[in-house]
């Protein structure tokens, strides 16, 4: 297994179920509090590479009010990338990245998909 990342928000249910099972298996992420160290537009780049989409669809938090706020319905990638550099609040939560993969834990054992 290649060196691991969790991108995590401590008050997140889905986010406290994939460190447990992170534990259990072993596992010690690299963990990125990504409202207090957001990633840059670079990074957020790379996380959609690993994931394996072109999609900032794909980590966004649709439900978040700056979502709304900043317009971002039908928004361009570029955009939704610069509004999610800008607001980390929009990003999508867990991600997980092992190696050269990553997944959007949602539901949390989608976790299980990079450890086995």
């Amino acid at each position: 297994m290649g060196e691991a990342t969790f991108y995590n928000n401590p008050a997140c249910s889905k986010c406290r179920t994939v460190s447990g099972i992170l534990a259990e298996r072993g596992v010690e992420p690299d963990v990125v509090e990504y409202l207090q160290a957001p990633p840059d537009r670079a990074a957020l780049e790379r996380l959609l590479r690993l994931l394996g989409t072109d999609d900032p669809g794909t980590i966004v938090r649709r439900d978040e009010p700056a979502y709304a706020e900043l317009g971002l319905d039908g928004a361009g990638r570029d955009a939704v990338l610069d509004a999610i550099a800008a607001h980390p609040e929009l990003l999508q939560r867990p991600i997980v990245v092992v190696g050269e993969r990553a997944v959007v834990a949602r539901p949390p054992e989608r976790v299980l998909e990079l450890l086995e």
